[in-house]
């Protein structure tokens, strides 16, 4: 509640709230890092769509231009933007690819040419960035997304709202891949696609496709989808604008008296600029606090960790992970050799029917084993159901860049499809009684701390790293069954690294189970292996979006 009061048009002012408020509670090593970052901020005005047979005009939620609507929801407006947008204005034919997947598209190019044209787009089922990628290539001008109804849990509404997205990869788009510090080269990368891209509000997508305002019959749900063969044109206007502005993370230390040169880092994220991110910023930042706030008072009982923890705020998320990128790539060498694990804490509550544990493959095990003893409300937790899906948020240069292990828990509304993947790319206006609608004991919010600090504090304080490396070869086995290309020479391969692992854990990790084996030197040697099983398996060159 307290953080919510905080004022949001001042990145730093949020930043330096934040600060002292981890100083006052017993965190003395904490500083702010400042970057100045290329942000794309929404214009004077909001964007529109125009249909231009009939020349009515809407905003984005789907509610016609008039100076009466602008003034009542002038800020929820301005943020239905999608940032690093191509600007200007299109006039062309509007299409619907539904998903945008390879199978969607082949299929309209088969009948249409699409070049220049509009594509009305579903959010969901792959990430945004990719399928973007896509409708480029194919030659489209434009994109107007929006979530069906249809995609999200059934205690959820939001056809009437219009959201944010950001096009943005990762980092500062002035310094792509490396850090915005002082003397550094800042390209000229005011859009980062071709395409004039605008989120709408399901409400308006029917209005565009002729479809009427309920889509439900007999509690059954009817995806959207253009059935009429008539031309739509429509008139596609955006101007957000491109400025440099200063973010602050927040980064405090509680150093280690074992292995002080090894790091555990534990991220959450503050909001900035009246983006649209303020309640999981808030339950992000209180569990965090929580979390140092316990820690400190056993410091002050001469307790310290074995490893150093390191606590994150960062700045930028909203916009494309900017604060973690530039802290990381500015770090990178030091982050490379020493960080062992990084604990995310993302948006730890975003609903309120069922734990969500995601895990690199590595960490899958400790995830399992901490839940099954720290989860209050046992009717909501999943057993060791631990998931190894691509984490949004901070956590993607740690794991994507760096191959450090990730683990994540949060509290989400049941999936109603798979379609459902990915929606969260979507930030939607949220009412600042959110979060005690959905949390209002706040055991939730609990259960996450209890989570987070019990996984936190193993990997801080085991002698021997709790990573599990045959978990690694199984991960790698599983993704190939089924696979179209059945090569069996890939098949071989990852038996023989299964077999190796087994090996591996049931020899070299008895350090871990008998004290009597752990000579200073040995476990030194044998964490360093295994802080280095994740590296073996970065991508490079991934396709937009896509990622481990």
């Amino acid at each position: 509640r307290d953080l919510l009061q905080f004022p949001t048009e001042d990145d730093v002012g949020v930043a330096t709230k934040i600060l002292v408020q981890w100083r006052s509670q017993g965190l003395e090593d904490v500083r702010l890092v400042n970057y100045s970052v290329l942000l794309d901020l929404p214009g004077s005005s909001s964007n529109t769509v125009t249909l231009k047979n009939s020349g009515e005009c809407f905003y984005p939620n789907g509610q016609q231009c008039n100076r009466e609507t602008k003034t009542l929801h002038s800020q929820d407006l301005l943020y239905s933007y999608a940032a690093y947008s191509a600007k200007g204005t299109l006039e062309a034919e509007l299409v619907d690819v539904q998903y945008g997947t390879v199978a969607d598209l082949i299929r309209i190019q088969a009948i249409t040419n699409v070049t220049k044209k509009i594509a009305l787009l579903k959010l969901g089922q792959s990430p945004l960035l990719y399928k973007l990628s896509l409708l480029e290539d194919a030659g489209f001008g434009g994109v107007l997304l929006y979530v069906d109804p249809c995609d999200l849990p059934k205690t959820t509404d939001l056809t009437d709202k219009a959201f944010m997205v950001s096009l943005n990869g990762g980092g500062d788009p002035s310094t792509p891949g490396y850090a915005s510090i002082d003397g550094s080269y800042r390209q000229n990368r005011l859009n980062l696609t071709t395409l004039l891209v605008q989120p709408i509000s399901a409400v308006l997508a029917k209005k565009l496709i002729s479809l009427p305002e309920d889509t439900v019959q007999k509690d059954r749900c009817i995806p959207l989808q253009w059935s009429a063969a008539g031309k739509k044109i429509i008139s596609l206007n955006i101007q957000s604008v491109t400025t440099y502005k200063t973010i602050s993370n927040v980064i405090g230390y509680l150093k280690g008296t074992v292995f002080p040169d090894r790091y555990v880092i534990i991220g959450s994220h503050h909001n900035s600029l009246n983006t649209y991110s303020g309640q999981e910023w808030a339950s992000s930042t209180a569990v965090i606090t929580a979390f140092i706030q316990a820690l400190t008072l056993k410091v002050k009982k001469g307790w310290r960790p074995d490893r150093t923890i390191v606590f994150c705020s960062w700045a930028g998320t909203v916009f494309g992970n900017i604060g973690s990128y530039e802290w990381a790539e500015d770090l990178k060498g030091v982050l490379q050799r020493n960080v062992v694990a990084y604990i995310s804490l993302h948006n730890p509550v975003r609903g309120n029917s069922t734990l969500h544990p995601v895990a690199s493959p590595s960490l899958q095990q400790l995830a399992a084993e901490s839940q099954s003893f720290k989860c209050v409300d046992k009717t909501r937790c999943p057993g060791s159901n631990v998931s190894s899906v691509q984490i949004q948020g901070d956590s993607d240069y740690f794991i994507n860049h760096l191959g450090v292990p990730v683990t994540q828990f949060s509290y989400e509304d049941i999936k109603t499809s798979e379609n459902s993947s990915f929606l969260s790319e979507a930030l939607f206006p949220v009412h600042m009684t959110k979060t005690e609608e959905l949390d209002p004991s706040f055991s939730l919010h609990e259960t996450i701390a209890k989570l987070t600090g019990q996984v936190t504090l193993q990997i801080a304080n085991e002698p021997v790293l709790p990573f599990n490396a045959l978990d690694i070869a199984l991960e790698v086995q599983n993704s190939l069954k089924g696979d179209e290309a059945d090569i069996p020479q890939l098949l071989a391969v990852a038996s023989r690294l299964r077999d190796t692992a087994e090996l591996f854990q049931s020899d070299e990790m008895r350090p871990a189970n008998d004290p009597k084996e752990r000579a200073p030197i040995r476990v030194r040697m044998l964490n360093d292996v295994l802080q280095s099983l994740e590296k073996s398996f970065l991508i490079h060159r991934a396709p937009p979006g896509l990622y481990r």
